[in-house]
């Protein structure tokens, strides 16, 4: 995947995996809005809302399983040149579903096969995560694309997605005339997009390790599109990160959102958030809790001097958006906050 076999070629027909979701979506919308674009597909297993379906315009949504064998069928039948991938999920339980987790790698393998299969295919467009870095103590100032998490992730969507991304490097290995392009996102956040951090942040109380002050970056929705988008027509085949520029702390973020730092020992977040989650504290996933202790910054040089791409927004200014624009849960009353108090006491009584 070299930058020297960059293809300049326009896309034909794309096909958009993940049309539920708010990237496969609103990428669709956009990809379909482009006259150069001859024919764009939308694949999901669930069918988009009436209002997703409308702004998707001339785009055809094709109901398919994204698991099963049929999607092959349906990239050689349209003659498909451009695959986005959108469709890994992050959201979910605290514990990592078998469901999602099939979702994402079966998922991926399926549509890399397809890819494999179909001689149309020019280029695929990826969409991982910067959690594939993982979060440790050990960790770099800057995680480079090069870089290999220091302490790899074994669950979760990390581990997922280090999975597909070997799925698409291997793609790229036998179809050497496919450009790959893999594009790992920081945390995003938006005034429409749901994600692990949006609902974290819009919990009037927020779990913290005590002793601790992560470092984080953020990617505003639009910004996150306009990448997708980027990447689709550009075709620049390679391992990109996807964040702002400037680097906002995890206290920092707490107090421009109005929120009530809630600290905690390390070995309690996660227990925290799952006992309370009743009484609105942020909810947590299960592989947060060394990312809300540590941290993570990724190294954007590629991005901008490669890819071609640099956003709008600001980690910073992308927070303060969120803040503005996404209404926030109330805070909670003198006597919640009594009740929570003593259930922590209660809980961390139960763990020694």
């Amino acid at each position: 995947m070299s930058d020297a076999n960059a293809r300049s070629d326009a896309p034909k027909v794309v096909l958009v995996t993940g049309a539920s979701t708010f990237l496969g979506g609103y990428l669709t919308t956009r990809l379909a809005q482009n006259p150069s674009i001859e024919r764009v597909l939308a694949v999901d297993a669930r069918v988009p809302s009436k209002d997703m379906l409308r702004r998707m315009g001339r785009a055809e949504f094709v109901r398919a399983d994204i698991r099963r064998p049929t999607i092959a069928k349906v990239i050689e039948n349209a003659r498909v040149d451009t695959v986005v991938h959108a469709a890994t999920s992050v959201m979910d339980t605290v514990a990592h579903s078998p469901a999602i987790k099939e979702l994402n790698v079966i998922g991926a393998m399926q549509v890399c096969a397809a890819c494999q299969r179909a001689p149309s295919v020019r280029r695929l467009v990826l969409r991982s995560t910067g959690m594939v870095y993982g979060s440790s103590a050990a960790d770099p100032a800057h995680f480079a694309e090069d870089n290999r998490a220091r302490v790899e992730p074994t669950t979760g969507y990390g581990r997922d997605l280090l999975d597909v991304e070997s799925y698409a490097r291997g793609l790229a290995r036998r179809r050497q005339d496919i450009d790959v392009t893999i594009l790992r996102p920081t945390a995003m956040l938006g005034p429409k997009i749901s994600t692990r951090m949006s609902i974290y942040f819009s919990s009037p109380i927020i779990p913290v390790v005590i002793g601790y002050q992560p470092r984080l970056q953020f990617l505003h929705e639009e910004d996150a599109l306009a990448a997708l988008e980027h990447a689709t027509l550009l075709g620049r085949p390679g391992t990109f990160n996807l964040a702002a520029d400037g680097v906002v702390t995890l206290t920092q973020a707490i107090r421009r959102a109005g929120r009530v730092e809630l600290p905690v020992p390390a070995n309690l977040l996660g227990s925290v958030a799952g006992v309370f989650r009743g009484m609105r504290v942020a909810t947590l996933h299960g592989d947060q809790a060394s990312y809300l202790t540590y941290g993570r910054v990724l190294d954007t040089a590629r991005m901008r001097a490669e890819l071609g791409f640099a956003p709008k927004y600001s980690s910073l200014e992308t927070l303060d958006d969120f803040i503005a624009r996404r209404p926030l849960e109330p805070v909670v009353s003198s006597g919640a906050w009594h009740r929570l108090e003593q259930k922590i006491a209660e809980t961390a009584r139960s763990l020694v």
